[in-house]
């Protein structure tokens, strides 16, 4: 048994205190690149600012012969490169199983530990996975003589990580959130599907005979296969002071689809996306900024509730103490995002 007032002291005798509150800082999109791609790499610096989130990605996509050039590659982008205030540096280390992932930490944080804000680690299963990187990360950390801890986020991919998602969640003061990754977690859990995320057009619901014909026309409604996994992840996240993000959407082309399945995620309640393509960065800035209307609205009803008790009539619609604290959501996260977005301050008349 741990004491609670031993959580939120340092693993390691001279590691960084760790955090009481997640910051809460824009990442709508998370961007990966390959550090190993050299034209790839060259795109990053042009990037600050513009993406909320850059992700050097070291796990899947990168080769096994490409792995050492991924991370000297990460590492030298991160020397040479100011992110800004406003565009935070994520890494993508290799599975916990695999031979690379040990270099990958004690490379990054002893390198480039000062400019690293997360580190993103997959198929985590159980606590015992985000317990093992808390405390090297503080070795670590302690060695670096950093002043401030990296975070960490866990991806869902294993049917064991989504049944054990609650104590993930709340296995550390590092943690920062959790994505959703539909591939892995598809083949881990059998499902028949070989897309990257999104739907699938034989999981359906069709309208029942007319007439008893069962041959005659009948409408078919596409369902989301992942309504179950990201509802149950989003209520870890709220439940644990930490975020929850959708993941990657495989059909680069597909940017209907994309922006769809990425406002399923928003509505329900996640902070952001992956981001594979540019031109899925506009999707999820897009997506995951609340409209100016919302906003408007969201301004008229904390305004019409005054000291927020009882109830108001609004263009004919009931207004009470809990669409107040809805419309709240909606204000703190557009002041958040208007805070490093001058467009969106504008939008939003801040």
């Amino acid at each position: 048994m741990r004491s609670a007032k031993d959580f939120f002291r340092p693993l390691a005798l001279g590691a960084p205190t760790p955090v009481t509150e997640v910051p809460a800082r824009p990442s709508r999109m998370i961007h990966f690149f390959d550090p190993s791609n050299a034209k790839m790499a060259a795109k990053v610096p042009a990037m600050v600012g513009t993406v909320d989130v850059l992700l050097g990605n070291l796990e899947d996509a990168v080769k096994a012969d490409r792995k050492e050039a991924a991370r000297a590659g990460l590492v030298a982008i991160a020397k040479v490169t100011d992110f800004g205030a406003h565009t935070q540096l994520w890494t993508r280390v290799n599975a916990l199983d695999s031979p690379w992932v040990l270099d990958d930490l004690t490379t990054l944080v002893t390198e480039i530990g000062e400019k690293l804000d997360v580190v993103m680690v997959p198929k985590v299963q159980g606590v015992e996975d985000i317990h093992y990187v808390d405390r090297i990360l503080a070795q670590l950390e302690a060695r670096a003589g950093l002043t401030r801890p990296i975070l960490v986020h866990a991806i869902l991919e294993t049917a064991r990580g989504v049944v054990n998602v609650d104590e993930i969640a709340t296995a550390s003061p590092r943690m920062q959130g959790i994505s959703l990754g539909p591939a892995d977690l598809a083949a881990d859990r059998r499902m028949k599907t070989t897309r990257v995320g999104g739907g699938h057009p034989g999981y359906l619901v069709r309208e029942d005979a007319v007439g008893g014909d069962i041959q005659g026309p009948r409408a078919t409604h596409q369902q989301d296969l992942w309504h179950y996994t990201i509802s149950r992840m989003v209520d870890a996240c709220a439940a644990a002071g930490i975020f929850p993000y959708y993941g990657p959407f495989g059909d680069i082309k597909d940017v209907v689809g994309c922006e769809d399945q990425f406002r399923n995620a928003f509505l329900l309640g996640c902070v952001g996306a992956w981001s594979l393509h540019p031109v899925q960065v506009e999707i999820a800035k897009r997506v995951f900024s609340p409209s100016a209307a919302d906003v408007a609205h969201a301004r008229r009803v904390k305004e019409a509730m005054g000291d927020g008790t009882g109830a108001v009539m609004l263009d004919g619609k009931m207004e009470d103490d809990a669409s107040l604290k809805q419309c709240l959501v909606i204000l703190e996260l557009a002041e958040r995002l208007a805070g490093t977005d001058p467009e969106l301050a504008t939008l939003y008349a801040l």
